[in-house]
This record gives structure tokens, sequence and C-alpha cells, in this order.
């Protein structure tokens, strides 16, 4: 397990923490674990003086504990690393600027709001320096270099010539400073908001689910379901990264801890090191896109859409069933292909585990139902949360061991303080992307590039429906590339502020263009040549970390098409359940289809193995299924039905013995 954890911290888009001595480590875990009760009492005993005095708090004992966790060079050292003086006062600036507003008088610091004192502009400009620094720390250095050079476009703007797209009147520092400190839309906004309303409740949840024991059910129970074949090992992988999502909410862990189990099953059925990974990577980046626990940026997309977290969970079912039947579809021809042999593994029956271990799923159960009920999300979780905890307590009650109370009391202890801990890279991104958010915001840049984007679509073709294409392969482009730098949450954040307003100037729903960009935020996690998922992937099975990031791709490349297909036609909306039912089952079925003429062209096999012809035709066929308009079902059905047939009438003509 402790391998487990380190391959994650060193692979994962959040830069490695200290690994602390004894002392040090029990004095974080009790500071996050007295945050994670400043947490639960804000949800049911919220702050009387509102959202930002307690973001304002919130962020000022948090920020402190980056420096204290996380070491300012990015290489891990040998034995202990406890925090040295710089760090302890870097935590110390942080919690005294952090908590500045609270401390001199919160309704001063707000009616001085557009016309700071100058000791305001001083406390607020060396917490922006040590945002920026507590961001480098956790995710490297881009992100923070991407704020700055919208900080020096807010500020020298007016510099530029009048006539440039991104040209705007300029912004002084003290403006700045205020945008960023003492207005809603800084430090304090959505993005921190959502970080520490939903993200640190949700992480908390993962954590008690994982000391609870879920995790190792949810993998058991995969084995078991699938039992001895061929392709069991294959199933298995895809079957227990969907599941393992809901504990650890990151697809790099989640493909560790993935891997650690399922790699020497593969390794036996006679997977290739890269194919394996590959698997690996895909299913574990898997969990980011599928409910109802869904990525970090999830959260985001209901705050920027005001919108109930239930419908963005509807919203990625789907997409998340695609997703997996493209991976699915992949297993059964890698089995095929290599001549996967059937492995042994020694579980229970399905029933007997589900009877013995079904109630780690009710908790996922209970978060579903109270969202139906109208309660919000960030209580649902609470009592999901809650619920898991009891479950663990009456398991450790009935195994009548010695000590349980003790061991309870610690997992829930470790539960808690984990669940913090673990989110600190999250509120450092958030913060950040504030700073990014509000420049935009107030120099107009996003409006201008959203501009700039749309006209070089138009420059290109005069066609609207072209132009709305070419807009979304750009903006699909430039989120890819954008991910390759920083995490998914702070990629989205961005495109949405920057490529949002060209898809919406362009009729493209708020749900479709929303979950567009999240999905390819998150798809650039497997792109290479920074596919972070597959260098652990690799790091485990041994394989070529390039290869591996290939086959990740391939397992994934339905992924990278479905989304289109929600921005390019409004009958692709039925894909987000946007459209009657009727539409939502025939689109689904025709996405099927789509979803299966992509597998075979990169799996290539279909009732054998499939050559360059019907490889092509099968592309051709998922281009034109995807696009969901009746003439383009229509021809690609037709194209696919050709594939099939030459398939078919090329393995009747073959020699015995060729195949």
């Amino acid at each position: 397990m402790t391998a487990v954890d380190e391959l994650v911290a060193e692979q994962d888009e959040e830069r490695p923490s200290r690994r602390l001595s004894r002392r040090w480590d029990l004095g974080i875990a009790v500071a996050t674990f007295a945050i994670a009760l400043l947490v639960l009492r804000q949800v049911f005993f919220p702050f009387s003086a509102g959202s930002q005095f307690y973001l304002i708090v919130f962020l000022g004992l948090t920020l402190p504990l980056v420096f204290l966790v996380y070491r300012p060079a990015l290489k891990r050292r040998t034995g202990a690393d406890d925090p040295h003086p710089i760090d302890w006062v870097l935590a110390a600036l942080s919690l005294a600027t952090g908590l500045y507003p609270v401390v001199t008088g919160f309704n001063g610091f707000l009616d001085r709001q557009g016309s700071l004192s100058t000791m305001d502009v001083i406390a607020g400009a060396v917490l922006l320096v040590l945002i920026l620094e507590a961001t480098r720390r956790t995710t490297g250095l881009v992100l923070p270099a991407v704020c700055l050079l919208f900080l020096a476009h807010a500020y020298y703007g007016g510099f530029l010539p009048p006539g440039w797209l991104i040209a705007h009147s300029g912004i002084d520092f003290e403006q700045i400073v205020n945008a960023l400190y003492n207005d809603a839309s800084g430090f304090y906004g959505t993005p921190l908001d959502v970080a520490a309303t939903y993200i640190v409740l949700f992480t908390i949840y993962g954590a008690m689910l994982d000391v609870s024991g879920a995790g190792k059910f949810f993998v058991d129970i995969s084995f078991a379901s699938f039992k001895n074949s061929p392709t069991a090992p294959g199933r298995t992988t895809a079957l227990s990264g969907f599941l393992l999502g809901t504990v650890s909410g990151s697809g790099t862990a989640t493909t560790v801890s993935l891997g650690a189990v399922t790699w020497p099953i593969l390794r036996k059925a006679g997977y290739p090191k890269e194919n394996a990974g590959g698997l690996l990577a895909a299913s574990g980046i898997g969990a980011i896109l599928s409910p109802p626990t869904l990525g970090a940026a999830a959260f985001i997309i209901a705050e920027y859409l005001r919108v109930p977290y239930l419908d963005v969970l509807l919203w990625a079912c789907l997409p998340t069933v695609l997703y997996y039947l493209g991976i699915v579809l992949a297993v059964e021809a890698d089995a095929r292909r290599f001549g996967a042999k059937a492995v042994e593994v020694d579980t229970p029956s399905p029933w007997r585990l589900l009877l013995t271990g079904g109630y780690h799923f009710a908790s996922l159960g209970i978060i579903v139902l109270f969202l139906a009920l109208g309660i919000p999300a960030f209580s649902a979780v609470v009592y999901a949360t809650g619920l898991a905890a009891l479950f663990a307590l009456i398991q450790r009650v009935l195994s009548t061991q010695d000590g349980w109370p003790r061991s309870w009391a610690l997992d829930m202890f470790t539960a808690l303080s984990t669940g913090v801990r673990s989110a600190l890279p999250v509120i450092a991104v958030c913060a950040a992307a504030g700073v990014i958010t509000s420049t935009i915001t107030k120099t107009g840049l996003g409006q201008e590039l959203s501009s700039g984007l749309v006209s070089a679509a138009r420059f290109l073709t005069d066609n609207s429906t072209l132009v709305l294409l070419l807009t979304v392969l750009f903006a699909a482009i430039a989120v890819s590339i954008l991910g390759l730098a920083v995490p998914v949450t702070a990629s989205f954040i961005i495109a949405w502020v920057v490529l949002g307003p060209a898809l919406a100037e362009l009729g493209v729903s708020d749900p479709a263009r929303a979950m567009f960009l999240f999905y390819y935020a998150v798809l650039s996690e497997v792109t290479p040549p920074t596919a972070l998922a597959s260098v652990a992937a690799a790091a485990i099975t041994g394989g070529s970390v390039m290869r591996t990031m290939w086959q990740t791709w391939k397992y994934t490349l339905p992924a990278f098409l479905v989304p289109i297909a929600f921005v390019l036609t409004e009958s692709g909306t039925a894909l987000l359940l946007q459209r009657s039912w009727v539409e939502v089952l025939w689109v689904f079925g025709v996405s099927v289809l789509g979803v299966a003429a992509l597998a075979i062209s990169t799996g290539g096999w279909l009732f054998g193995p499939a050559r360059w012809p019907e490889r092509a035709l099968c592309v051709l066929a998922a281009l034109l299924l995807l696009y969901l308009q009746p003439w383009t079902i229509t021809a690609g059905l037709a194209v696919f039905a050709a594939a099939v047939v030459l398939h078919v009438v090329t393995r009747k003509r073959e020699p015995v013995g060729t195949t």
C-alpha cells in the first residue's frame, strides 16, 4: 500500500507531498481534522456573515497547510522531509494575510471595496504571491505562469496598440488587488466556493468509503461478476475502474490502485505490458467521468450554470455508458487478438459478496436519492458520509474484534483528516483559477478571444454548419493542449471563460458546451505526450511509456468523438437527456453503433482480424453516425453494413489457417 501511495503521489497531476515524520504528520492530521469539522459545521450551521466570510476563513486555514505539506522543490527526498523555517514563514504569512479581512473587521473590509487602504493592498498582494507559490508547489510551474500572463495583460493592456484584439484601457495594480481580494470574482469566486462547499466534502466521503473497505469490495465484486473466461480480466479492470472512481475521484489514483490488483491477473491472461497499461489508464480516467461523484469540475459546472448537481449527473450518464462500452468492446477484441487465457481467481460468489458487503452501495444510492428529493449536494454527501461511517461501525461491532471502538474512532479521524488533506492541491488550484477568471472578466479578454475564434472559422467558410464544426474542432484542440499542462479543474475553468462564449455565440446550449469542455478537459489526461495516468500505468506494468500512452488513446478514442456529438446538432443533446425519451433512445442506439464502429477500427477485430479496408470504412461510418442527422445516420449505417459484408466475404475467401 505504501508503494501504491507513493506512485500515486509521484505521477498524479498534483505534485508529491512531503514524507513527514510521525510527529509532524500527526500535527497536520489534527489540523486537517479540525478544518473538516469546520466544513461540516458550515453545512448545518453556516456563518451568519455570509458565504464570503466562510471562504476567507477556509482559505486562511487551508493555504498555510500547503506550505507545510508540500515542499518547495518537486523532487521527493529520502527519509523524513519536515517543513523548513522558510515554510513556516510562508505558512504564517498565509494565515495572517488570509485571515486579515476577518481579523481587522469584515464589514469594514467590505466597505473599502473599490478604495482599499495601503495595508489592504499590501495584504492582498502578498496573498496573491502566496497562492501562486502554493499552486507551483502542488501542480508545477505552468498554472502560476498562466496566472502571471493574465495579470500582465490586465496591467499592461493599456500599452497595447488600440487596434489589437486583446487591447483594453488597462487596470492599475490597486484595482487588480481589489478585484482579487475584495470581490466575489477573485480568490473567493466560484472555483474556491465549489472547493470549500462541495469538493472537500466529497473527498471526505471518498476517504470514508476507503477506510470502510469499499475499495476492496468493489474490486472483489468485479472479479466475482465475470469469473473465468478469456475476457474476464479486461472486463474486471473496466468495471473496477468505474466502481473505484467513487472512492478516489482521481484518474491517476484509480489507475494505480487498479493496477496494483489487476495487473498480475492481466499478465497471467497474456496481455502485453503496453496494452494492459493502456487499459488500466483508460479505466482509471473514466472515474472522473462517472456518476455519482464525477470530478471536481462537475461541481463547477453546476455552479456556473446555476443548476442542481443532479442535472449534471444525469447529463453524464449516457456518455459514461458509451465511454465504458468503447473500453469493453476493445477488451473483447484484445482478448481474441492476443489469445488471452482465462485466469482462476479465488473469490466468493457475487451473491455472497453482495450479502456481506452490498451495503457499500447504499451510501452512493443515498446521494442520488437525496439529490432527486431536492436536497443540496453538500447536504446529501454529508448524510452519505454519515451512513458509510455507521455501516463501518456496525461491521466492526459484528466482527467482535477486540479494540473495535478505538480502531473505528481512529478510522473516522483518518477519513476526515485525509479528506481535507487530499483536497489541498485542488484548493490551491481553485484559488489560482480565481485570478484567471477575475482578470478575464475585468478586461473582457474572454469575449474577445471567443469572437476571434469564431471569426477565424468564418474566415475559412461562410457555411454555418462548417463554421460550427471548425469552431468545435478548434476548441477541442485548444482544451486538449491546455490540459497537457494544467490540472483538469483549471483546464475546464479557463476553457469555460475563454471558449465557452464562442460556442454560445453559435447557438450551442449551456449543458452541451459545458459537458463538451468538461470531457475534453478530462480526456487531455490521456493525450500524449503528458498523459499522467498512462505514465503511472507504465510504471506498474514496466511497459514503454509512449506505447502505453498510445494504447490508452486507442481505448479512449470513442470518448474523444462522442462529446463533439453534443454540440454539432440539436439531436446530439439527447445524449445529455435533453430531448424526448423517444429521441434519447434512438440517438443512444445510433451512438452505440458509432462507438462499436470505432472500436472495430482501433481494435482491428470484428468476427476475426479486420483488415485496413474494413477498418477505414468503420471510421467513416462512425463519423457519419455520430453527426446524428437523418441523412448522415442513413449513410453511416450503409457504410457500416458495407464494412461488415466486406469483412464476412473476405473471411470466407481466406485459406484455412490464415487467421
